[in-house]
């Protein structure tokens, strides 16, 4: 566990409480490059990277009334995590509130403005996150510290999706998925060499909204593409994120006491 919060502007992390900070998880996954290059003489994630340093990040989990919850695709001409699903989000800007950030990155990613009282929040832990994600893959080249935020609303998700009006620089598609969706994505791990396998218990496509021109187009894809887990080796494959992943069970975690057992 570790304190986190603004202090002078900076975005700060510390092992003890200071004024307006929040007590939250940090985590990262096992087989970070900032870990294994820390563990080779000579080398380190700093080192690598030089002076760019840490960058603060936000991703917020919409949950719509209907307990959907909000997912969308990374463009395809991104140079960082491209056709990776993950929930809006983006980099703080200086002195920026950390839920500022999500709600302006939600608004400029897919259109969506929350307007007070319509929604509560509570921040679920905090990632590290290096890209590109594993050494077999090249160097570090970014290196975030991101906050996921839960937003809770209180309309459906027929009802956002209405006011939708993604960027198509940014996202290529997005997707409401339902929790025993969300609850297998969730419990995939990173760092195997399977492909995603499909429960009997489960659909064999998933709805999602392909972007193209300005427009949305409603269409099918496997289900298994959500559940896809992060190649070892060769090129990565579309899936969830590893840190969507943890910010999903601390999201199933968060909501087990509302909802313990999905309709």
């Amino acid at each position: 566990m570790v304190n986190c919060g603004l202090e002078h502007g900076h975005f700060v992390l510390s092992d003890a409480t200071f004024p307006g900070s929040t007590e939250t998880i940090l985590k990262r996954p096992p087989f970070c490059p900032a870990k294994l290059l820390g563990e080779q003489p000579a080398a380190s994630a700093a080192a690598v990277l030089g002076d760019r340093g840490v960058t603060t990040g936000v991703a917020v989990l919409l949950q719509a009334s209907t307990r959907r919850v909000l997912l969308t695709r990374r463009a395809a001409t991104l140079t960082i995590f491209p056709n990776i699903w993950v929930p809006p989000g983006g980099h703080a800007e200086p002195g920026e509130e950390l839920l500022d950030v999500g709600l302006r990155e939600l608004e400029e990613e897919t259109g969506l403005r929350l307007e007070a009282g319509t929604f509560s929040w509570r921040m679920l832990g905090l990632w590290e996150s290096i890209y590109p994600p594993m050494l077999s893959w090249g160097l570090p080249r970014r290196h975030h510290i991101v906050s996921y935020l839960l937003l809770l609303s209180t309309e459906s998700h027929e009802r956002l999706q209405a006011r939708m009006c993604p960027n198509e620089n940014e996202v290529s598609a997005y997707a409401w998925l339902e929790p025993p969706v969300l609850e297998h994505v969730a419990a995939t791990e990173d760092g195997a060499e399977s492909v995603g396998t499909i429960p009997s218990t489960l659909p064999t496509t998933v709805s999602i909204m392909e972007l193209c021109h300005g427009l949305a187009r409603a269409t099918e894809i496997p289900t298994a593409t959500f559940l896809n887990t992060a190649p070892t080796e060769g090129e990565d494959v579309e899936r969830v994120s590893t840190g969507t992943k943890f910010a999903l069970r601390l999201w199933l975690e968060a909501v087990g006491e509302l909802a313990p057992v999905w309709p």
